[in-house]
């Protein structure tokens, strides 16, 4: 099992209760961004349904969140296949009664330069991270209009400033934050509490590959290489997932509710533009 500081064993904080009597899916919960966020909601006392690709990892998130003492339920599965968003909702359903919380967290986009990105990988982009939210949203929504419940979709600042490496992930971000402000609108009249957070350099799997290949080819060690890449995006430091994963559990939270239709750059200052 990972050793992860969330876990109440090892934080040495007391469980909260903002969130007792609720119940929340994370997609992409099996690491990352996904997994602190399932982990902050339950530790704040969500009940979690926690879905992934990676059904191993997820069972390892599962232990964690008991161990913390809500409950949870695994789902894995595919977010690209049309039939499983509905399957989760209804999985939710079963075995908790209600919906009060979802998180779009999940997805991945090919990087790379523009003429050697095929319609595949773009169509791969979409389907999973746009695509799979908008059918997770469509399933969820009734649930989460009669429970006044809340969406928080995770996207990135690749959205608002976009990267000559990343027109995939920039374009499905900034179709993520638009479809934020859709949702928005429709959620005023529901009552469901619709956000965004755009992260910026999170300590993820995929930032802590790229300070390697940054050592690597610069020659350097890995906290230099980190250093020189913090002074190139013009960044305070580097996120963690938790950091994430604590403005979710607020946002979520009774205190949280003047926050609608927000998009919110959480990014150590790498977003320069208004």
């Amino acid at each position: 099992m990972e050793n992860v500081r969330e876990q109440s064993v090892d934080s040495g904080r007391e469980r909260g209760t903002s969130l007792a009597g609720k119940v929340a899916i994370v997609t992409g919960a099996s690491r990352g961004i996904g997994r602190a966020i399932a982990l902050e909601l339950a530790q704040q006392g969500a009940d979690v349904v926690a879905t992934a690709r990676d059904q191993s990892k997820l069972a390892d998130l599962a232990a964690c969140i008991r161990q913390i003492g809500s409950r949870v339920e695994e789902v894995p599965g595919d977010l690209r296949k049309h039939d499983f968003a509905p399957a989760v909702v209804a999985a939710a359903l079963q075995a908790f009664g209600h919906l009060d919380i979802l998180v779009n967290n999940a997805g991945a986009t090919k990087r790379g330069d523009f003429l050697g990105l095929s319609d595949a990988d773009w169509a791969d982009g979409f389907e999973l991270k746009l695509f799979g939210a908008a059918r997770l949203c469509r399933s969820a929504w009734p649930h989460l209009a009669s429970r006044k419940g809340s969406i928080v979709n995770i996207s990135g600042v690749g959205g608002r400033t976009p990267d000559i490496d990343f027109a995939i992930g920039g374009s499905v971000n900034a179709a993520m934050q638009s479809f934020t402000k859709v949702l928005a609108e429709k959620g005023l009249g529901d009552g469901v509490q619709v956000n965004c957070i755009n992260p910026g350099l999170i300590r993820t799997d995929r930032l802590t590959r790229r300070i390697a290949v940054a050592s690597q080819a610069g020659g350097v060690g890995l906290d230099e290489a980190a250093r020189r890449i913090q002074a190139e995006f013009g960044i305070t430091q580097f996120g963690e997932p938790e950091d994430i994963a604590a403005l979710v559990a607020f946002i979520v939270s009774p205190r949280g509710r003047l926050f609608h239709g927000s998009l919110i750059d959480m990014d150590a200052g790498l977003t320069k533009t208004i």
